[in-house]
């Protein structure tokens, strides 16, 4: 019985491989059958990838269509990306990530509001006193022509001819003071502040503008989530959200 026991031990004893021999040890660590388990592994999965690879290539039909052939390039053997145009501007972006389409809807009307407010002030005068719009006047001969005088014909002192509004006659010149600034220097400033305006009220325009056009591409997004066909007419671009075509479904 005792002999059996020391030959079980004997059978069930690790099995220790052997080190590196003394006059070997210059050419490194013995390699052992971890080592070259993990190695073998290693070349077997690299050899099953190659051979799933080449299959693929076997079976590529060359008329394929695929995902972003026609928007890549080849530069110097590398695949370059063209870049899309961009839809949105960094505000909109800023602006339909952090607020809903009621605030955006409430600061457009309040934009309106001073819009309206700011004309209704300003009256629309032109700000370089230049006339936009030609004023011809017809004569019956050369003669005239030469001695056209457009003060005498717009009975109004020479000083106010080249301006395109407040433009009183001599008549009211005589019967009436002149209201408002006279000296040049309070015109030549009050013409600076008529200006500054008018670039607030055009700032403000193009606020309300962006405002909308913001607004409107929050409700498309809206839009698409609904579970309903639908076709893509037009992009989106920085000035106009995309348009969409939606299937008539007949409501109840």
């Amino acid at each position: 019985m005792s002999s059996f026991r020391k030959a079980l031990k004997s059978k069930q004893r690790d099995h220790k491989e052997r080190s590196q021999l003394g006059f070997r040890k210059h050419l490194g660590l013995l390699e052992k059958k971890k080592d070259y388990k993990l190695r073998a592994d290693d070349y077997h999965r690299k050899q099953k990838t190659l051979t799933a690879l080449r299959k693929k290539a076997m079976d590529k039909n060359p008329d394929e269509f695929h995902f972003k052939m026609i928007h890549n390039h080849l530069k110097d053997g590398v695949h370059v990306i063209k870049p899309k145009d961009e839809t949105m501007t960094e505000e909109q972006k800023k602006v339909m990530r952090t607020q809903d389409i009621r605030y955006v809807e409430m600061k457009r009307v309040s934009e309106m509001k001073k819009i309206e407010r700011m004309k209704s002030e300003l009256h629309l005068l032109d700000v370089d006193e230049e006339k936009k719009n030609k004023h011809v006047f017809y004569v019956d001969s050369k003669k005239e022509v030469e001695g056209f005088d457009l003060a005498t014909h717009l009975n109004t002192v020479p000083e106010l001819v080249g301006r395109a509004y407040n433009r009183p006659t001599i008549e009211t010149l005589e019967k009436k003071s002149i209201v408002g600034a006279v000296d040049p220097q309070r015109i030549k400033k009050l013409a600076k502040q008529r200006e500054l305006q008018y670039l607030r009220l055009s700032q403000r325009i193009d606020r309300e503008k962006n405002m909308f056009v913001i607004s409107q591409k929050i409700q498309t997004r809206k839009d698409l989530q609904d579970k309903v066909k639908k076709v893509k007419v037009c992009e989106e671009t920085e000035t106009a959200p995309a348009v969409y075509r939606f299937e008539a479904k007949r409501k109840r």
